[in-house]
């Protein structure tokens, strides 16, 4: 049996391929179009929150789909700062940040 003590830490960690060469500077804002409710207050202006069917305050999106706060010519958030509780969870190069990814990577082909 292996002392795990003896292995270096970064062999204990996952490797995904597709992990390395994620960065939020290379994306084409994929989690941008996802719907993300408002579950606590971050001060997101109130220019940017709508109302779901169901009464829930949400970001709003505007007709093409893409968060109303985008800023198109960056592709990155103009609140970061203030973003929402969803956002800040959703991490750079988590299975979930891939996943979008693959899917927005499908669209254009």
């Amino acid at each position: 049996m292996t002392d795990s003590s003896q292995i270096p830490l970064t062999q204990l960690q996952p490797q995904t391929p597709d992990a390395e060469a994620v960065a939020c500077s290379n994306c084409a804002a994929c989690c941008c179009q996802l719907e993300v409710m408002l579950i606590t207050d971050t001060g997101v202006p109130e220019r940017y929150i709508s109302t779901d069917d169901w009464g829930g305050e949400v970001m709003l999106r505007l007709d093409d789909g893409w968060c109303a706060a985008l800023d198109r010519d960056s592709m990155r958030c103009s609140i970061y700062q203030n973003r929402p509780l969803i956002c800040r969870e959703f991490e750079m190069a988590s299975a979930e940040c891939i996943e979008e990814r693959r899917g927005m990577a499908t669209i254009y082909r």
